[in-house]
């Protein structure tokens, strides 16, 4: 019966006037149901919002900040419902946080900004808000977004109080001059003690404890408080509409219909449908085809005016064309460009290649896409004899990494191998002939296949951070012994009340980069918090490490050590390539080097056949004869045999070290 059911269901496509694979052009009355495709346009009304109704008197910009899982999320869903952006349900979890990998992992990735209208005193205010994240490799976001604001609410937790990034981050909005607005989250917990939190806030930031909003987001209590202190608090923009255009573009995203959508800020003039712009980077002319507000879907607006935030479609069809910090302005009205972004500074290099080869212009594609997406991620050309064409990637950390590699996943269905995690190394040259090679004395090393050798270099250099550890005090032992371990060197030791410290330390930067997040959170029951920043480049032991499969060397494995670990690392290397390697009918011999030096092997034996077997009894000599001419035979195998390592061994041995 089933069989004659799939046979009549085949004879009926085959019968089919449309192909099995329908062109999503066809028309929809084609389809019936669910099925039928339309375009992603904006599922608005036709009504286009008056901004001229809100003068730059009327406007606030701000953003929330705090620590991850500190309730900035929350408090932004109770903020929308408040102003009555989105319907108050039970379904309001997270609404800024769009993506499935900050859905899956539950933190915030990408900042998201919204606009809220909402009457004080009988005065309509437009509040464009900002959601940021709060994890460390994502602080770049936090930083681009505070560019657009005039202020900031830093969200505290009343259980946990400050942590490392809360001190980050309000350091970050206090370098800009912004209004700051300490909240309390999270009050309405068993263990919640907002008296101490204030304390914190009172001896670390300086503001007094009276300024603080104690408020449960979750609750909803309180939060109408935050918003009457944002209007009061927080200055207007300053900036006037009679002023020639002058737009920020502090992020952008691609649709694949409409192009380039741009995130922009206004600093100067008006911008309508119809205007004729100029890109200052690129230098391109552009007709706008449509301006609107974030709420926190798209909504057109007739006009956008000076001090607002919203998004601008014009035709962008280019990726690269819609460079992040770039200034917009009116055709034949040139302004001084805004001064943009500080570039991000790579903090871990990774290679990234395609699983197959065929799927490489897709991929190269997909990272076009996803970098004009998240900016702070270099991008160089890169190749590998076992796995082929590729790129070398630079992001703020590992999560950064395995966040963007997620990402690809999920939004592009794209397969990758990423390579070990390296750091950006540099070294001063010695040798004339590589000075003139190079043109330069001193060259940055972010290929571990570029390290020059020894004799050719007068000083290696390692990247160094100054870490900030927040810890409960009855873990510190064990916190200190660890960051002396990965050779760091302690700064500063501060109680910020009787039970929290924080330590500072200079790490460099290659010890913390693969596992140091996970042994503290571990060493300290997960209370203890980390962050980091840039502290430049000291000088240190460096040396080039090999892996060879009996005697060739396998590109894809080296990597840079210090000589003190040089020894554990190659060890370990080719303890995990015995186990990842398939045996062969040769003997596999796996080698650690640096240099000419061999400081770790390991053997793989070979597949033998019990060439004994029929030998019962009889003389010695005929199976001592046996078995020396089943050695000859695997000894000319292993000299014409290659070694391949398959690539899910490469992952297996890449992956983080975590049986140490």
């Amino acid at each position: 019966m089933a069989l004659a059911g799939r046979t009549a269901m085949r004879w009926a496509r085959l019968r089919s006037p449309f192909p099995a694979t329908v062109p999503l052009c066809l028309p929809l009355r084609l389809f019936s149901g669910p099925v039928a495709c339309q375009r992603p346009y904006s599922s608005h009304g036709t009504e286009k919002i008056d901004m001229s109704m809100y003068p730059v008197e009327s406007i606030r910009n701000f953003s929330i900040i705090a620590h991850v899982d500190h309730g900035k999320s929350t408090l932004a869903d109770r903020l929308l419902e408040i102003t009555g952006t989105i319907a108050k349900t039970d379904h309001n979890k997270q609404v800024l946080d769009k993506l499935q990998v900050e859905r899956e992992r539950g933190i915030t990735v990408k900042a998201q900004s919204a606009s809220l209208f909402y009457s004080h005193e009988g005065v309509n205010y437009l509040l464009n808000l900002i959601d940021t994240p709060g994890h460390v490799d994502f602080s770049y976001e936090v930083s681009r977004s505070l560019s657009a604001c005039q202020g900031v609410i830093l969200v505290v937790d009343a259980n946990e109080g400050i942590q490392a990034q809360t001190v980050a981050n309000f350091y970050l909005a206090f370098e800009a001059q912004l209004a700051i607005i300490p909240v309390i989250n999270k009050i309405d917990l068993k263990n919640a003690d907002p008296e101490r939190v204030e304390k914190q806030i009172e001896k670390l930031f300086d503001i007094p404890t009276d300024e603080c909003i104690r408020i449960s987001a979750k609750q909803g209590i309180n939060v109408e408080k935050v918003l009457h202190k944002v209007i009061e608090k927080i200055p207007p923009p300053h900036c006037n509409t009679a002023d020639p255009l002058k737009a920020l573009v502090f992020d952008s995203t691609f649709d694949h219909y409409r192009g380039v959508i741009a995130n922009i800020a206004l600093f100067g003039g008006e911008i309508q449908k119809g205007h004729k712009i100029v890109s200052a980077h690129t230098k391109k002319r552009y007709e706008v085809n449509e301006v609107g507000i974030l709420t926190p879907n798209e909504q057109p607006t007739h006009k956008l005016y000076a001090g607002q935030v919203g998004y601008l479609i014009a035709g962008m069809k280019e990726v690269t064309e819609a460079q992040i910090g770039d200034t917009l302005f009116l055709y034949k009205q040139p302004v001084e460009p805004l001064p943009g972004f500080k570039s991000a500074k790579p903090m871990v290099f990774a290679g990234m290649y395609p699983a197959d080869q065929t799927e490489y212009n897709n991929l190269k594609s997909a990272l076009e896409r996803l970098t004009l997406n998240d900016s702070s991620v270099t991008v160089h050309r890169d190749s590998s004899l076992a796995l082929g064409a590729g790129w070398r990637l630079g992001f703020l950390g590992l999560l950064h990494m395995e966040v963007f590699n997620q990402r690809l996943e999920q939004e592009y269905n794209m397969s990758v191998i990423l390579t070990a995690p390296t750091v950006p190394y540099r070294a001063i040259l010695s040798s004339a002939k590589l000075k003139k090679e190079y043109g330069k004395e001193e060259i940055t090393i972010i290929n571990p296949a570029q390290f020059p050798d020894k004799l050719a270099v007068s000083e290696y250099l390692e990247p160094t951070v100054l870490g900030t550890i927040v810890t409960p005090q009855e873990y510190i032992g064990k916190i200190i012994t660890l960051c002396q371990d990965c050779r760091a060197i302690q700064k500063d030791m501060l109680y910020i009340d009787e039970h929290r410290v924080m330590l500072k330390y200079l790490f460099p930067l290659n010890e913390i980069v693969v596992d140091f997040y996970d042994a503290l959170k571990s060493l300290s029951s997960g209370y203890a918090s980390f962050d980091y920043e840039d502290a430049g480049y000291q000088a240190a032991d460096l040396t080039k490490m090999d892996i060879l499969l009996n005697g060739n060397p396998v590109e894809e494995l080296s990597m840079i050590v210090h000589n003190d670990k040089a020894y554990a690392t190659g060890k370990l290397l080719c303890e995990r390539l015995k186990d990842a390697i398939p045996r062969q009918l040769f003997e596999i011999a796996i080698q650690a080097t640096i240099g000419k030096k061999i400081i770790a092997r390991e053997t793989l034996k070979a597949y033998r056949k019990n060439v004994v077997a029929k030998c019962y009894g009889g003389d010695i000599t005929r199976r001592m004869k046996l078995l020396k001419r089943q050695a000859e035979g695997k000894k000319l195998m292993r000299k014409i045999g290659n070694v391949e390592v398959p690539r899910d061994a490469f992952i297996h041995v890449l992956k983080r070290q975590t049986d140490k």
